[in-house]
């Protein structure tokens, strides 16, 4: 006889209340799915004021260190040791064949060595989904070290080898590790945050790029890792965050809601919000989540093409596509202020300033010689532009997939916000120079129209999303996607409503105990 093991809703929602914390009122709701027969409401508690635990920042800190750092950091650390790896490159030649290699095979070998780095990434944000569902947040996170610390030997063992090619399949490898880490580490941090906290909570992946590609910039500096000597070094620098993360992140729990909606187990998800929230009663934050699976009704995972075939979430991944891509193509590679001003804002106004001060760049540089005091507006420039991505566009759009998708719709969200993310990336590598060459100090009008476009999309389009709900969110892309809500506020008031809650609330309180006596007569 088949068992079911889906998790006991109902069961846990008078475990954890009694007939007197039921009531329907008008200020206290659940969102519930309009098929559900019945439109209870848990009088619940708040969420704690203390909702940064020192295990979320820990968790957050730790999944950060060893995933977002890292992409940072190998964006800029191959930068400094370039003249040692062309010298590498040539030596090998010279050795092998016997005479020089050209300065355009050297050119050629140089910039496959930085640009496959984002094909290892398009590789690993087409890989992520089948990962995250099979091993769960955590777990790739755990796994994708693997791939960090063989493309540090790699990377770090081709001088002494003498084998150059080792340095370009240690990037491929590398990306590989960014293109999973770019997509699991959002997705982790966005389900064990509690909703007041979540866009600052994910801000931690921006924040931890920018410390990662300053810190590639300071080891090779001459005085530190950029001698012939010792160059290697900085790529075996990448084997510290590996371990530590490797070590210290079994020691937090799963994603609560991986555990209880693809897992199906209700206890260990509770224990793990528990030692997360740093709280007993996790009734409330329980409660979300079942709210979520009654807009989906399943559990059963959902594919890219599905997605994509999918009405209800069009604009949503419309959105995500035109947010990756004004990420990357703005020609750039605050965590309190995202729960203050909210993403909308901050996204809209981030590309907006951009815009500006791609533009003041553009004047500056076409007047430099004009005036002395010229070119000093110039760096202003380049300083607002900077601000002005931290502020919003660099880490809001890993916080926006999390919110825009469904438990089951999320892994095939992620892969393709990832691979828009690279493709676009790619790009910018391989257009940059050419670009630049043909419009010479206009190039940044092309960046510039690109934050105007994305600015302008979404100011009609994007929904604020702070201290709302997955469900909620969903509620307010309905009228875009041309669908009715599969969620409908109860209405509540009458007397002959609350008799018939009432009456059903009765009903299932009484087959929750038969379930339960037929399941111990089972056992």
């Amino acid at each position: 006889m088949a068992v079911d093991r889906s998790p006991d809703f109902t069961s846990y929602r008078f475990k954890h209340c009694s007939i007197d914390d039921l009531q329907v009122t008008e200020k206290e709701n659940l969102t519930m799915e309009q098929s559900d027969p019945m439109s209870v409401i848990i009088k619940g508690k708040d969420v704690s004021n203390k909702d940064y635990t020192w295990r979320l920042i820990m968790a957050a800190l730790v999944g950060a260190f060893g995933s977002s750092f890292l992409y940072g950091y190998n964006l800029s650390v191959v930068n400094a040791p370039a003249s040692y790896i062309r010298d590498l490159y040539n030596q090998s030649w010279s050795s092998r064949y016997n005479y020089e290699i050209s300065s355009n095979t050297i050119s050629i070998l140089w910039s496959l060595t930085v640009s496959i780095y984002a094909i290892g990434g398009l590789v690993g944000a087409l890989v992520v989904s089948p990962m995250v569902n099979k091993l769960g947040r955590k777990g790739t996170l755990l796994v994708n070290n693997v791939f960090a610390i063989v493309a540090a030997l790699l990377m770090a063992l081709a001088k002494v080898a003498g084998v150059p090619e080792m340095i370009i399949l240690g990037r491929f490898i590398m990306g590989i590790d960014g293109g999973i880490a770019l997509s699991t580490l959002p997705m982790y941090l966005n389900e064990i945050s509690p909703k007041r906290i979540r866009g600052s909570l994910g801000q931690i992946t921006a924040i931890m790029i920018c410390v990662g590609v300053f810190t590639g910039q300071v080891l090779g500096l001459p005085e530190i890792f950029q001698r012939e000597s010792r160059w290697s070094c900085l790529f075996g620098v990448i084997l510290i965050p590996s371990v530590l993360q490797l070590i210290v992140l079994p020691f937090f729990p799963e994603s609560p809601r991986y555990i209880l909606l693809q897992k199906q187990d209700t206890q260990k998800a509770e224990k793990a919000l528990k030692l997360f929230l740093g709280k007993e009663d996790v009734t409330q934050n329980i409660e979300e989540v079942f709210a979520e699976t009654k807009l989906q009704s399943n559990v059963r995972l959902v594919s890219v093409i599905e997605l994509f075939k999918t009405r209800s979430v069009r604009w949503q991944i419309i959105t995500i596509i035109v947010t990756m891509a004004s990420y990357q193509l703005c020609g750039l590679n605050a965590g309190v202020t995202i729960e203050k001003l909210g993403r909308r804002m901050l996204l809209i106004g981030g590309f907006g300033l951009m815009t500006l001060f791609f533009a003041v760049l553009t004047i500056s540089l076409t007047f430099q010689h004009k005036a002395s005091w010229v070119p000093y507006i110039s760096i202003v420039g380049i300083l607002g532009v900077i601000a002005s991505f931290c502020i919003g566009p660099g880490g809001i759009p890993f916080v926006l997939v999390g919110e825009f998708f469904q438990q089951s719709q999320r892994p095939s969200a992620f892969m393709i916000a990832g691979t828009v993310n690279w493709i676009s990336n790619f790009a910018v590598g391989l257009l940059f120079p050419i670009i630049q060459e043909r419009l010479n100090n206009y190039c940044f009008l092309v960046f510039a129209g690109i934050c105007l476009l994305g600015a302008v999309y979404l100011y009609f389009v994007l929904p604020e999303t702070k201290n709302k709900t997955f469900v909620e969110i969903d509620q307010s892309f309905a009228k875009l996607n041309k669908v009715s809500s599969s969620i409908k506020e109860p209405e509540i008031g009458t007397t002959e409503n609350n008799h018939n809650t009432s009456v059903i609330t009765n009903s299932i309180l009484n087959k929750t105990e038969s379930k339960n006596e037929s399941n111990t007569t089972t056992v």
